[in-house]
């Protein structure tokens, strides 16, 4: 690994330099965005609650209600949705599917267009939500919308600049830089609140976490695959396989589960129900009893519904058939795709299972002891920061082994 990187620093790998500075550079310029309160805006936000992911996310703008208080969480949940239309739900989302880069295109700008509307749509909830501690006039509240809104337009852009001249995918670099910046505080809060016996364990349990994530997000099943044109002495023994990840559905189960979760609660502070607020708080929010069995519950649901949303073992199974491939031991058809679909099955009943167990921690650690919410020990940050980590990391690496291999041809020339 430190092998690899330190060929950052040869003549030949310039411009990939230059690629990781200017990701830098956006990165630094978010974080400061973080930082700038809107105007009109005299106070900060206490107690989000299920709302601190997106705070975290935000790198603690939504607190402190800055210009980029939503980051590209509003991108997200477009994302989600998009991507559930696509499931022959809508037919025209369906037919952009099977457009292939066209369709993508398409999609990639209705995603945007909608996470526009919901940017101002979430901006002004939050607005209304939390007024009494900010003390917003109706002008007001439309103003600090429309910044938001321009707010994660901006981040949108930032995005889309690192993802063509930086390394890595933009809109998963500034989450990532968002939680990292939002780091520091944490264990500033936990060693404020803790005796240092306790931060130790802390900080401990911390890295075992944090391992255990990485351990999780990289581990896979490969099923060995053989081809019906091809032999393993022609290529040098090397087996085939279908890899098969036993966290397919990544960390969007467990913000689809929390996005579901605060939508009651937002629609009845919105409508000023005393009532239904009471209720909400008692029975759905995940910091209840209920709440927390509701939100397990849909965590499971849904790493089992995405993860086969993105895998379709009988398109799987097509396609091997297609470039004559098979699953030695197995029929080619319905045998195999019954096979992927049963490995899927087990995979992602354990893969899910870790993920209520990471998103429920920072729930428990705040209800069992005397950190508040926003001291978390794992929860959807560490999935999200390793996930994009690893990828970032596997970009740059095979960028440098394709450079290496290049410089190598050259020199025999």
């Amino acid at each position: 690994m430190f092998r690899g990187f330190s060929q950052l620093f040869s003549k030949s790998n310039k411009d990939l330099r230059k690629r990781i500075y200017f990701t830098l550079f956006c990165l630094g310029l978010f974080c400061l965005g973080t930082t700038i309160t809107v105007p009109w805006v005299d106070g900060v936000i206490e107690g989000l609650g299920a709302l601190e992911i997106f705070n975290l996310m935000s790198g603690g703008g939504l607190q402190n209600v800055s210009i980029f208080a939503l980051g590209v969480s509003p991108y997200i949940t477009a994302s989600i949705i998009t991507q559930l239309l696509q499931m022959d739900i809508v037919p025209y989302f369906s037919e952009l599917k099977e457009e292939g880069y066209t369709g993508r295109q398409k999609m990639n700008k209705i995603t945007r267009y909608l996470a526009i509307v919901f940017a101002f749509a979430q901006s002004y909830a939050l607005c209304i939500l939390y007024n009494k501690t900010l003390g917003l006039t109706a002008g007001e509240m439309v103003a600090t919308s429309v910044v938001m809104t321009a707010g994660t337009s901006f981040c949108l852009w930032l995005g889309d600049e690192i993802t063509k001249k930086g390394v890595g995918n933009g809109t998963s670099m500034i989450i990532l830089a968002g939680i990292l910046f939002s780091m520091p505080r944490v264990f500033i809060n936990a060693y404020n609140g803790l005796n240092i016996l306790l931060f130790i364990l802390f900080v401990i349990v911390y890295i075992l976490v944090l391992v255990g994530v990485i351990y999780t997000q990289l581990a896979e099943r490969r099923i060995p695959i053989q081809y019906a044109n091809r032999t393993n002495s022609a290529y040098g023994a090397e087996q085939s396989y279908l890899p098969i990840k036993l966290n397919s559905a990544g960390v969007i189960p467990v913000i689809f589960a929390q996005i579901l979760l605060t939508i009651p609660s937002t629609i009845a502070a919105l409508f000023k129900s005393d009532a239904a607020v009471e209720f909400m708080n008692k029975w759905i929010v995940p910091s209840s009893n209920t709440g927390i069995f509701l939100y397990l519950i849909l965590i499971f649901f849904f790493g089992y519904f995405y993860t086969f949303m993105m895998m379709n073992p009988d398109e799987m199974s097509k396609n091997l058939n297609e470039r004559g491939g098979y699953i030695p031991g197995v029929r080619p058809g319905s045998d195999t795709s019954k096979y992927i679909s049963n490995s899927i099955s087990k995979l992602t009943i354990v893969g899910s299972i870790f993920l209520m167990i990471i998103a429920i921690l920072p729930t428990l650690v705040s209800k069992f002891t005397s950190l508040g919410s926003s001291i978390s020990i794992g929860g959807t940050g560490i999935l999200i920061v390793v996930g994009v980590a690893i990828e970032t990391y596997k970009q740059i690496e095979s960028s440098l082994l394709a450079r290496s291999y290049k410089e190598k041809r050259r020199k025999l020339r």
